[in-house]
């Protein structure tokens, strides 16, 4: 699975502004409903269902990368966000680190494989520090979006 399948330069947040968990998380979800025609659910029902898997566990898998994921239905296919906050979100991570790096995934109600197969693709995109770092130095979608479109083709 390519990145570039999911993310779409409209959906990359150059900055993100919150400054706490559930306010990014919000800040995020607001964005992708206002960007993704693919979502038939309101911003507030994304994010409750972000907040429903947070409580099961934190997305923040450590280095300053976060995975909010959930499972809408009547999603049609898989659909991603990407945001950077270069400030840090306090974010319940494993190394308790704040998020920095934030990829936000929704799939539908009966995804089978394909979200696990998103998830470790990102995962294994968001865990070379050299992209971590280039990520960090872009200030516009379309060079945050390009990287990971780079970054997918040479893995």
């Amino acid at each position: 699975m390519r990145i570039s399948n999911v993310l779409h330069k409209s959906l990359v947040i150059p900055t993100v502004e919150a400054t706490d968990k559930a306010a990014a998380l919000r800040e995020i979800a607001t964005f992708m409903c206002h960007n993704s025609p693919q979502i038939p659910h309101s911003p507030q029902a994304v994010y409750e269902a972000i907040a429903q898997r947070e409580r099961h566990g934190s997305t923040g898998v450590g280095e300053g990368v976060a995975i909010p994921h959930a499972k809408l239905p009547e999603l049609p296919g898989l659909v991603a966000a990407f945001g950077i906050s270069q400030k840090g979100i306090p974010y319940e991570a494993i190394d308790r680190e704040p998020a920095r790096l934030i990829f936000m995934l929704l799939v539908p109600e009966r995804s089978g494989g394909a979200h696990l197969k998103a998830l470790a693709r990102i995962s294994r995109l968001l865990k070379n520090s050299v992209f971590r770092e280039q990520l960090l130095s872009l200030d516009e979608a379309s060079g945050i979006y390009e990287a990971f479109v780079q970054q997918d083709s040479t893995i």
